[in-house]
């Protein structure tokens, strides 16, 4: 949802901003945030009248990752206050972007028509690697309907070695 992006972009950069030296360590604590945040009870608590800021706030820290640190909890009362606890994902997301620019790593989403684990998932990131130039993280989605092979989007370039790639090729080809 685009607007939700809006919101949680300008909080995932500051908590960035703030963290910069830390970041890994607070992608744990803010994948545990998030998690929190998604729970449904929480979420009727938190936009129910009756719930104060404060008590919001307290049910959270009962209920998140222990030993939060000062930063977290500032954070999170931050969000509280401006009734943005509803795009806690969506800021983790961005977080994990961010992160991932940092330290040169881009995501690639690996469509294939059968699971591809282990060493096979290895060797195939070391060639995409290779192709795209960059440290990636792989993770792999099931697409039967490509028949064979796989597509790859690495960012905005998508690499299509799939058989219903081929075959549509062909077709153009044969119909021209």
């Amino acid at each position: 949802m685009a607007e939700l992006a809006t919101i949680a972009r300008p909080y995932a950069e500051a908590l960035f901003q703030v963290v910069k030296s830390d970041a890994s360590a607070a992608l744990a604590w803010l994948d545990g945030l998030a998690t929190v945040a998604a729970d449904v009870g929480l979420q009727q608590f938190a936009h129910d009248p009756k719930s104060t800021d404060a008590q919001v706030l307290e049910l959270f820290k009962q209920v998140a990752p222990a030993n939060l640190p000062p930063v977290a909890i500032n954070f999170l009362s931050t969000l509280i206050d401006n009734g943005r606890l509803g795009v806690l994902t969506e800021i983790a997301q961005h977080f994990h972007a961010l992160v991932d620019a940092q330290s040169g790593v881009r995501k690639a989403l690996v469509h294939s028509a059968f699971p591809i684990e282990g060493a096979a998932l290895d060797d195939l990131a070391k060639v995409l690697e290779k192709r795209f130039g960059s440290k990636l993280h792989v993770q792999v989605a099931l697409e039967p309907e490509l028949i064979g092979g796989v597509r790859v989007v690495v960012g905005d370039e998508v690499l299509d070695t799939s058989v219903k790639a081929r075959l549509e090729q062909m077709k153009v080809a044969l119909t021209a």
